[in-house]
This record gives C-alpha cells, structure tokens and sequence, in this order.
C-alpha cells in the first residue's frame, strides 16, 4: 500500500512539473544579466561553485549545465547556488574540457532563454587558500582589520588575526614564503607590536627597524631559503589631495632597501639601495633568490612635486652565502621610456613572469583610478599590457600561485571603491585569461558587505595560527630586536 501511495505521488509531481514547463520560449542573443560575471571563463578545477544571481529580478530561473561527462539543471528565484557535492563531481570529471552554461527565466509569466556561455575547467588547480586584509576603504578607519583566510575549494574562512583583540592597533603585508603555511609574517603595528614571523606554527614578534634604520620594514618578500627577507623601510606621509578628481595621496618622504636575517636577528643594507638621493620600495626576490627585483625614483620635494614622481623597475644581486646586496644595479623598465610609474613587481615562482602595476605618478596605486597591471616577460623582454584582465578602475596588488598558472588581484572594477579578489588563468605562451571574481556563498555577499579585501595572497595549505594566537602574542610575546 505505501508503495502504491509513493508511486502515485511520484506521478503527480511528474504531472504538475510538466503543467509548469514553459511551452514557448523567447531565445535572447545577448548573455544573462548574471552577478558576479561569471560568463566565458577559464576557471581550476579546484575552485568552489559560481553561485550567481539574475539582475533582471526574474520570478523562476533554470540553469543547465553541460559537461563532456556530466550534467544536471538547478532551479531558483533570483539566485543560483549550486550544489557543492554536484559542483565538485562536474569539475573533477570535466578537467580540461568546457561546460556549457544556458540560462532559461522567467518573467512577467513568459519564458526567455539567453545565449548560452562556458566555462573552461582548466587541468591546472589553484593553491587552496588565499589570505587578504579585510578593512573598510576609509581614510582614517583602522578599528576594523582582520587578516583572513579563505579555502577556494569551499566556503570557509578563518581570520588569522584580528585589531580588536590588539588594541585597535594596524596590521598588513600577510606575506608566504614559497606559497608555505610554514613560514610566513605579517606586520603588526601598535605599542606592543612588531612583525609577526610564523615558523611552522610558532610565533615570534621582531623589531625590524634595526640600531641603524630609521623605520621598521614595510614591503617585502621572502628568500626562497626562508632564512631571508627583503624589505623596504619606509617614512609614509597619507594626505588628502588638493586635485577634485583625486581622494587620497600617500608617498614616502623617505626608503631604502634593507636584507632582514631571521637566524641572526640582523638587519643589513648597501649604499646602492639606501641613502637621501633615492627612494627605493617594492622588493622581491627572484624565483631563485639571487637577484631582488624593485622600484626606485630620485628624490623630489613632495608633495609639491608629487605628479612628476615616476618609479622605474629595478634589480641587483643578492648573495645568499654573505646575506648581502651585489655591487651593481641594472633598469630593467624605465619609468622615463614608459611615461609611468611602476610599482608591486611580483616574479612567477617558475621565473618567466614579472608581473607589476603602472599607473601616471606615485607609489600607491590602490587609490589611482588609472592603475593597471602589467605582465614582462623575462626571456623576451616584451610587456604584456594584460587588456584582457584590467578595468576602467584600479586593478592592483596581485600575487601568483605556486605553479605560476592563475594571478590573484585586488580590483575595485565594481564601483571604484571596494576591493576585491579576480583570479585569471596564464596560458602556455603566458596569455591572461578574462578574470572572475572570488565566488561566495550568497551570491549577493557583494552587495551588502561594504569592505575591502587588501593585499590577496596565494598559499598552498592553511597556516596553524589564528587570531588568539595573534592576540597572546601581541600582549605576551617578547619582542625580538633585529641589529
């Protein structure tokens, strides 16, 4: 009996769907007016669903994916969230191959299917965690900061560390060696603070300024040893502009380049990267560590002179076996040829790649409209001016994953005010492909978070720590003087 009642309720379901299928549809050439863009992509096999909802507030929507081995159709309102398990299966079985997307709405009680779109699952994945800054896009807002950490394959995040558990104090530069959860750093600014160093889960808290630095160090990246870091120290002036169509202007008054020995607690420069003539910033190791890549410009008097600073690309030898800067300095991209200034020069772990943003004048292109990236090709010595992957607001701080396949950026495309995180794909001969942003959940998230997610950053698996740790190292942790 209740196999014939099961049955019969099956039947009516089948019935009723079939009374609710649409018996014409209107076909639109045009693409879905979907949110996020998630139209014609190249996207890893390892990244969490594409949740997108329809602008056109439609009563029903029916989306049918199509794969090479696999499909199915999800249904919603104005929202499309697919299911995590399915989602995981479709990419997993179509790596390498193209799904076909069709969009079928429902409104004002007619049918319209759009042009179909794709997505390309490429066979290269994406390391599965990208840390960043959340902190609202303010200019003298600092009560809010978290570093988090977000896993690309889900949905989930964990904040490393928090500014209400430190006395409200500044942090930034979440930075990884080798794309490592072992060994990374953060500054963590305040009375009680220093730079974070993580190693394998242990903290400890340094003062970078030195006996003989005037700042403590800002901007910088690992050696591929670990045992190294190369930073800029920096005397930052914010300040609001005198110009209508600018907001906010921030420039150094002061920087030099500086090599940080983590095992011997020393801080070491060279004439050639540090002294009143030149301002030097941005530094990076190659990919095999014996050269740093960075930005410098003469010395001008700001902010009067603040439109004509140009920052040119730079590069000079480091010496692994003495920890010390070479005895030469190569432009490697002038800023007098390129009539802009170049700055967060970020080398492909595999060496091919120095990828950089240009923008007219200046050293912090977060607050430039015009800032773009840039792609140099380092056996060539060809530019890449990347239009494929910027917009007409500021596409800026980028980092690269671990096997130099997929960049991460901070774009504020959107509105030209709120950061976030587009990830794209390098091909075999180093082209871009179109970039979609970070994917939640709620695929309105956007729309209601009014933050920023700051400097992005790609690493292989999730660091040990977490906000706590932070906090009890903050308060707790002796400081470590580097001399």
């Amino acid at each position: 009996m209740k196999q014939i009642i099961y049955y019969l309720l099956l039947l009516l379901l089948i019935i009723q769907s079939g009374c609710n299928r649409p018996s014409e549809i209107q076909k639109i050439d045009g693409m879905p007016p979907i949110y996020p863009d998630y139209t014609n992509i190249t996207i890893p096999y390892n990244i969490a669903p594409l949740n997108f909802l329809l602008r056109n507030k439609p009563q029903s929507v029916e989306v049918s994916v199509k794969g090479k081995n696999t499909s199915f159709v999800v249904y919603g309102n104005e929202k499309i969230q697919f299911p995590e398990r399915k989602w995981r299966s479709l990419l997993e079985s179509e790596k390498g191959n193209d799904i076909t997307v069709e969009v079928t709405v429902e409104k004002d009680g007619k049918w319209y299917r759009y042009a179909a779109f794709k997505w390309k699952v490429s066979i290269h994945k994406i390391d599965s965690y990208l840390s960043y800054r959340r902190i609202e896009p303010g200019y003298e807002v600092w009560n809010k900061i978290q570093i988090c950490q977000r896993n690309l394959e889900n949905f989930s995040e964990k904040v490393l560390a928090d500014n209400n558990l430190t006395d409200g104090s500044c942090m930034n530069c979440h930075i990884y060696n080798q794309h490592q959860k072992d060994v990374s750093l953060f500054h963590l600014r305040g009375k009680m603070g220093g730079t974070i160093l993580n190693r394998n889960g242990k903290l400890r808290k340094l003062n970078t300024k030195g006996v003989n630095s005037f700042a403590p160090a800002v901007y910088g990246a690992f050696h591929p040893s670990g045992r190294f870091g190369v930073f800029s120290q920096n005397t930052i002036i914010p300040e609001f502009h005198a110009y209508r169509s600018e907001r906010l202007e921030v420039y150094d008054t002061a920087s030099d380049l500086v090599i940080l020995d983590f095992d011997k607690n020393s801080v070491n420069t060279s004439s050639l990267v540090s002294g009143d003539q030149t301002l030097e910033t941005f530094p990076v190791f190659w990919a095999d560590g014996k050269s740093v890549y960075y930005c410098a410009a003469p010395q001008l008097p700001l902010p009067d002179s603040i439109r004509s600073l140009r920052y040119s690309l730079m590069r000079i030898d480091f010496d692994e076996k003495s920890g010390k800067f070479g005895n030469k300095i190569d432009t490697i991209l002038s800023a007098n040829s390129l009539q802009q200034s170049v700055s967060f020069p970020k080398v492909s772990p595999n060496g091919r790649f120095l990828l950089f943003c240009v923008s007219d004048y200046g050293t912090f292109p977060i607050w430039h409209n015009e800032t773009d990236l840039r792609m140099l090709d380092l056996k060539t010595g060809c530019v890449d001016s990347l239009k494929q992957v910027n917009a007409w607001y500021s596409d800026s701080y980028h980092s690269w994953s671990s096997e130099s396949r997929w960049l991460v950026f901070a774009s504020k495309r959107d509105n030209g005010i709120y950061g976030k995180p587009y990830f794209s794909y390098i091909d075999n001969n180093g082209v871009a492909s179109k970039p979609f942003v970070l994917p939640q959940k709620d695929p309105a998230y956007y729309d209601y978070t009014l933050i920023s997610f700051n400097i992005p950053e790609l690493s292989k698996d999730g660091v040990s720590f977490g906000a706590m740790d932070v906090e009890d190292a903050y308060f707790n942790l002796p400081t470590d003087e580097m001399k």
